[in-house]
């Protein structure tokens, strides 16, 4: 079968075996507005069968709304959207399904008390038998390689197996236009690679796919076309192949990306010290950890690499105090024992914490801004003689607000209202200026446009200049080589040798988050991580 694509009074068709194919959807007109902002502004888009088509935009720019509106789920206020030809309402999700249009969500849309087979079959729209279904879902997942048990609940599933669980449910409906929403935002680079050859193998049968993606490299390697919207607004269409990744950058974002500003200081003493720390997984597909032992200096951000599932979520709930009866000198804190206090004590010793989990452990869905400022932030003179002080709660998040450049509808606006970026900006800036002297953060910059990502990553850069010590727990590679200056991989629970980032490069890296670092890994971490000052660390060159 051959094909080429071309403009036809300003449709895109697709021509295959000598058939002129109309578009698979067009949107004309599309506009939508909330009470704070306008979403969407007379939204043209045009998609052509076989096509995989880029929507570029930084963080609230109306991406994820209009993909909505597509799938059923939000209804545009004005505007036309056609399919195959025809003027179309689809007033619900399950009406896009029966159209073919299926979709991965960036937040998530599980049960958390059901399994994946159950999910997965909350989706399906024919009778289903579940032990069939659960085979399909093995062999299919498999196939892909995006393997993930039927069997397990979603409650226990880390964020990045959380979304595997969403891209098989949507693969297995056969859809004719497929929606992704930042689909390898937590996917390992060999499991992206394998999406990549599944998705080009859809686009071969035919079928249509609307990516949306902060990874400017992902864009130019997967995407025939791109339309670049901000602020609602559609203003430019490119070909992504035929652009550099600065010039991306700068469409989506409307200026030039600044560098990385580093300033050379030494380590001071160890803020966050993990001794032989053994934690037993709750979780029977969990991960448990094996005598982990690291030191994280003042003045350092220390990155942890490692695919989703490899015992993070174990280690991220023994440091931030989730997760207790570890021995009281396991974890300890600017020199305090904590292995054994709650998360409001390790609070007061100067610990902060960003969860990988945005919505649901770093916010409130429901919650305003000001009030999700309150369960942190409370120290910050918010509560008096157990009164909550609602203007101090109001004025921190406004501070918090125009610091990190949060865009939205102001500090009463629920965290739900927020793009994935912009509450990730909150997030941080609530534990930021609280001022901790030690941070740990998860996927700091998952589901990140370009422009909040160098953001956020100046400011952890800004801190450690400060003299705090900072754990970064991520499965981008790129982020930590751009802002560590030591790297270790936790797999199967134990933690590989700890490298400076001169020493090291992606391809070893890459190589121990598949668990090949040995049997000595465990003892080589454990004397690096309790490096001091027998051994001078040069940070930030």
């Amino acid at each position: 079968m051959s094909d080429s694509s071309f403009s036809c009074d300003s449709r895109s068709v697709r021509l295959v075996d000598g058939l002129l194919l109309a578009p698979r959807i067009e949107l004309l007109g599309i506009t939508k507005q909330y009470p704070a902002v306008r979403a969407n502004e007379n939204v043209d888009l045009i998609v052509a069968p076989g096509e995989i088509h880029a929507v570029l935009g930084e963080n609230g720019a109306g991406k994820s709304t209009l993909m909505k509106i597509i799938y059923g789920a939000v209804r545009p206020d004005a505007g036309e959207i056609r399919w195959e030809g025809d003027s179309v309402e689809i007033a619900s999700p399950a009406a896009a399904r029966k159209r073919g249009i299926g979709m991965v969500f960036q937040h998530f849309s599980l049960f958390e008390t059901l399994t994946v087979g159950e999910n997965i079959a909350l989706a399906l729209d024919e009778p289903f038998d579940l032990k069939t279904l659960s085979k399909r879902i093995r062999e299919v997942s498999a196939d892909y390689g995006l393997d993930i048990d039927p069997q397990r609940h979603v409650h226990s599933l880390t964020v990045g197996e959380r979304q595997r669980v969403e891209i098989v449910r949507c693969l297995l409906q056969n859809p004719r236009l497929l929606i992704m929403d930042e689909p390898t935002s937590v996917l390992t680079p060999q499991a992206v690679r394998k999406l990549f050859e599944t998705l080009r193998r859809l686009a071969a049968e035919g079928c249509s796919i609307l990516y949306i993606s902060h990874k400017l490299d992902e864009i130019q390697e997967l995407c025939d076309t791109a339309t670049v919207m901000r602020s609602g607004r559609v203003t430019g269409h490119v070909k992504p192949k035929g652009e550099t990744q600065a010039s991306l950058a700068q469409l989506m974002v409307g200026h030039s990306l600044p560098d990385y500003t580093r300033r050379e200081h030494n380590p001071g003493a160890v803020l966050l010290a993990v001794k032989e720390l053994s934690v037993e997984s709750d979780d029977p597909f969990g991960t448990s950890l094996r005598d982990v032992s690291f030191g994280v200096h003042a003045g350092e951000i220390f990155g942890i690499a490692g695919v989703s599932g490899n015992g993070q979520a174990e280690l991220l709930s023994a440091l931030s105090g989730e997760k207790r009866g570890v021995r009281a000198d396991a974890v300890t804190i600017c020199g305090s024992a904590a292995g054994r206090l709650g998360a409001g004590g390790r609070r007061a010793l100067g610990f902060g914490f960003v969860p990988e989990e945005r919505l649901g452990r770093g916010a409130v869905p429901a919650m305003t801004l000001s009030e999700n400022a309150l369960l942190t932030a409370h120290r910050q003179q918010m509560v008096s003689s157990g009164w909550i002080k609602a203007g101090a709660m109001r004025a921190f998040a406004k501070r918090c607000i125009e610091a990190f450049d949060v865009r939205c509808g102001g500090s009463e606006a629920l965290a739900q209202s927020l793009s994935g970026g912009n509450l990730q900006k909150y997030i941080m800036g609530r534990e930021i200026l609280q001022a901790p002297k030690v941070l740990v953060v998860a996927q700091p910059t998952w589901g990140v446009d370009v422009g909040a990502s160098a953001f956020i990553r100046q400011q952890l850069l800004d801190l450690s200049a400060r003299g705090v010590a900072i754990l970064v727990i991520s499965e981008e590679l790129e982020e930590l080589f751009d802002i560590c200056d030591r790297i270790a991989v936790l797999a199967r629970g134990r933690l590989s040798p700890v490298r400076l980032k001169s020493d090291t490069g992606t391809e070893e890296i890459g190589m121990w988050m598949a668990g090949l670092f040995g049997e000595e890994g465990g003892a080589l971490a454990t004397s690096q991580g309790q490096l001091t000052t027998s051994r001078h660390i040069q940070l930030h060159t």
